[in-house]
């Protein structure tokens, strides 16, 4: 009720692209970096409080 069809289905399908979907095929690289560099930051805490 709240999302309409559109005129032309087929061609609004092809047209319309997931935000979420085009970021995944990184999410292999993009997650290892980003936890070698938190923990590189939480170590570096670690001994300075130490």
């Amino acid at each position: 009720m709240s999302n309409p069809t559109p005129a032309e289905p087929g061609h609004a399908a092809a047209v319309e692209e997931d935000a979420v979907e085009s970021i995944v095929h990184l999410m292999p690289i993009v997650l290892p970096l980003a936890g070698g560099v938190l923990m590189l930051l939480l170590a570096s805490i670690a001994v300075y409080l130490a």
